[in-house]
Parts: C-alpha cells; sequence; structure tokens
C-alpha cells in the first residue's frame, strides 16, 4: 500500500497545478497515464482570457458580463466571479513560472480577440499556448521533485470508499501489470475531458472519461454532462481543429457558396460570436 496526503489523479494543466499548489505543505501523490509533457494540454493554442487591458481599457466586470452572456446565462454566476477576477493574477503567476507570452511592440503581454468577448483578452504565446504553459509547470514540478511523487504511465482502475468517504485509488503500472492502493485522505480528479467518446474528435486518445467513469461507477451524481464544445472549425472527417484564433486573428467562415453566413446569425459578432 503507498500512503500520500493527496493524490491528484491526471497531469495535464489542471493537475500539475493542483500537485505544485498542495506540495508546499502537503505528500502529493500524482498519478498519469501518460507523461505530463504529452497532455492533451499542450494542444491548447488560442490563449487564457484575462481582462489585463493591454490592447484596450478592460475590467474583470466586462469579462464575467461576455462569460455570463456567452453561456446563455446559465453559468453559475460566483463560479464565474471568481474565475475573471482571478484571471489576471493567474496570468502573472504563468509568466513569473516561466512561460512565455508573446508581447506588444512595447513589451506587454499581447492579447487578442476571441469568440464571445468584447475586448481582446485571450493572452497567448503565438499558436502553442497549452504548450508552452505546460513545459513551464512541469519544470517546476520537477524542481519540486522531492514534494510531488509522480507516477507516469500509472493507470487509475476505481475509488476506494468507505461508506461516504473517498479513501484512495485502486491503480495499476502499465508498463509492469503490477496493481496497487494509494491511500490519501483525499483524491482530486484532473482526468481531463471525455472526446474520445465521439467517433470523430480531435482530442488526444488519452481524453476517455476516466475520471467521470469512475465518480459514476460508485454513485457520485454528474453534472452538465451535455456541455461538449463542438468547435466551429473543426474539420468533420478528418478530427483536425483549425484554432478559435483563426478567427480572431480575422479569418472567415465560408459556405459552400463562399459566403460568410455568419451574417445570418450574429450579425454585429460575425465569426466572433460567442
Amino acid at each position: 500500500v503507498i500512503q500520500h496526503d493527496v493524490v491528484v489523479v491526471g497531469a495535464g494543466l489542471a493537475g500539475m497545478r493542483s500537485a505544485l499548489e498542495m506540495c508546499k505543505a502537503l505528500d502529493v501523490g500524482m498519478l498519469t497515464k501518460v507523461y505530463p509533457s504529452r497532455s492533451h494540454s499542450g494542444a491548447a493554442q488560442g490563449g487564457i482570457a484575462a481582462s489585463l487591458g493591454n490592447s484596450e481599457p478592460d475590467s474583470w466586470e466586462e469579462h464575467m458580463y461576455d462569460t455570463v452572456k456567452g453561456g446563455d446565462f446559465l453559468s453559475d454566476q460566483d463560479a464565474v466571479e471568481m474565475f475573471v477576477k482571478a484571471a489576471p493574477r493567474i496570468i502573472y503567476e504563468l509568466e513569473h513560472m516561466g512561460c512565455v507570452f508573446s508581447r506588444t511592440p512595447d513589451g506587454k503581454i499581447a492579447q487578442r480577440s476571441f469568440g464571445g468577448h468584447s475586448k481582446p483578452r485571450a493572452c497567448f504565446s503565438a499558436d502553442r499556448t497549452g504548450h508552452a504553459i505546460l513545459h513551464a509547470l512541469h519544470e517546476q514540478l520537477m524542481k519540486n521533485a522531492k514534494s510531488v511523487k509522480i507516477y507516469n504511465e500509472w493507470y487509475m482502475h476505481a475509488l476506494i470508499v468507505d461508506g461516504d468517504r473517498c479513501n484512495g485509488v485502486v491503480v495499476s503500472n502499465i508498463q509492469t501489470g503490477e496493481v496497487e492502493v494509494i491511500q490519501a485522505k483525499a483524491v482530486i480528479f484532473c482526468t481531463g475531458g471525455y472526446g474520445r467518446v465521439f467517433k470523430i474528435t480531435s482530442n488526444a486518445f488519452a481524453s476517455t472519461a476516466d475520471g467521470v467513469m469512475a465518480a459514476f461507477d460508485i454513485g457520485i451524481p454528474l453534472e452538465d454532462l451535455e456541455f461538449v464544445q463542438f468547435h466551429p472549425s473543426g474539420l468533420y472527417r478528418q478530427g483536425i481543429l483549425f484554432s478559435e484564433a483563426a478567427r480572431g486573428e480575422g479569418a472567415y467562415l465560408l459556405n459552400g457558396k463562399g459566403e460568410r453566413f455568419m451574417q445570418e446569425y450574429a450579425p454585429s459578432r460575425m465569426e466572433l460570436a460567442p
């Protein structure tokens, strides 16, 4: 039996950032079925929205309004407020960790337009934002190797539950087939999306809903499973995605006749509609 204070399942951006925060005070184990640098987080290209106001005057209130409106007012507005207020601090935090964001001519973090946003507020690192952040966090994780035990290429099979309390996970080493129990006072899921439930997707082969299924298997209610992004600039048969950044930089959506059809649906925002 392996023991930790906390086990983080998944080692993408969310998993690594969680582990880095908790390892300051706790014994952390991080379980991942692929190496952290191979996480699907590395496929994120476009950017992270934050109201820095480097291109135009901006505020967290405007960012919140755009987010809530873009979500058809279905969003948890308390959660939205928390995220948009924290976003600028997170951007600067990532920069201090070593993530190199693209800059304006006067040296500020560059920001570009994104769908649903009324101001240019997407902070980016060329066309490989996820890749840049992923490697910056992985470097920080290596610096804290004494505080975080990383189980590379280990697979989670099930949660260990006693009554209404989760006490750990059942795992196996993919290379050896060895099955182990990891006991922990808390288990944090950072297992990513589940795009691979669809026949055609731009998601990595690792996006197989492991965390969702582990929770479902022990009777934890699932919520908001219908909120899957069907991207407007994905190639249907190939499962390849044209980044939203392309539209942010001025690309058009055309129908088979070569017409900009968004005129019919969002004449004011066109390709940048939410």
